[in-house]
């Protein structure tokens, strides 16, 4: 499953989909077809979503396997 992290992390906290539903301004069902990747989460949930579970977009969506947030320190590129 594409967001299974967004489930398990849920899960971890023991909190329903309708208290993050809550969190988010939408609905539970609505809440639920991201979860169940029965509809793409647009950029500004995800966004949403991974400072409400304190992780980066990347570990939501698959790119990393490190839960801790960017920062500043760690985004530098030198450039």
């Amino acid at each position: 499953m594409k967001y299974e992290r967004i489930r398990n992390l849920r899960e971890d906290k023991d909190l329903t989909q309708t208290d993050v539903a809550t969190y988010l301004h939408i609905s539970q069902r609505a809440y639920s077809r991201y979860e169940n990747d029965e509809r793409g989460i647009p950029i500004e949930v995800l966004s949403k979503l991974a400072d409400f579970h304190n992780t980066s977009v990347d570990y939501l969506i698959g790119r990393t396997n490190i839960k801790t947030p960017y920062t500043s320190s760690n985004t530098k590129t030198g450039l």
